[in-house]
């Protein structure tokens, strides 16, 4: 019995778990939903976790010169503000637009050069100690 008890907690928690993330990447699709109506296409890769407040992720993405791309990121934490902003790979960094930061942010860009780019996302302030995110993003040819 305590086994069976054990196995149910463990895929309780792996659930939920799952769902935390879920819950985010729903947030960072409907960040995306204004570009994909401009014409932009969400790529399939997407990025997720939990930071604390003031916590930073780096993600690491290979992006093209000549595309425009929209590194969108949400969360389901109401109250939460996120950030993104994208470096090259000399530090620089390479916004050339974005949205206020919220519980749904983006920002553009348009890489001078194809290379490695990070998106830094940055959890400014939230009513949770730890916060789901998650970050797509869109591209389409300029």
């Amino acid at each position: 019995m305590k086994k069976l008890l054990a196995a149910a907690l463990l895929l309780a928690a792996g659930t939920a778990a799952w769902a935390y993330v879920d819950d985010a990447l729903s947030f960072a699709y409907e960040a995306a939903t204004p570009y994909v109506k401009r014409g932009f296409n969400v790529r399939e890769d997407a990025w997720g976790g939990d930071l604390g407040v003031q916590d930073k992720q780096a993600v690491k993405a290979q992006l093209f010169k000549g595309n425009e791309y929209w590194f969108c990121l949400g969360t389901d934490v109401k109250r939460a503000v996120l950030s993104v902003n994208v470096y090259d790979s000399k530090g620089q960094l390479v916004n050339a637009e974005a949205t206020r930061p919220g519980q749904l942010t983006a920002v553009r860009i348009a890489p001078q050069r194809t290379g490695t780019y990070y998106a830094i996302v940055t959890i400014l302030k939230s009513p949770e100690e730890r916060t789901g995110w998650a970050l797509v993003y869109a591209y389409k040819a300029k």
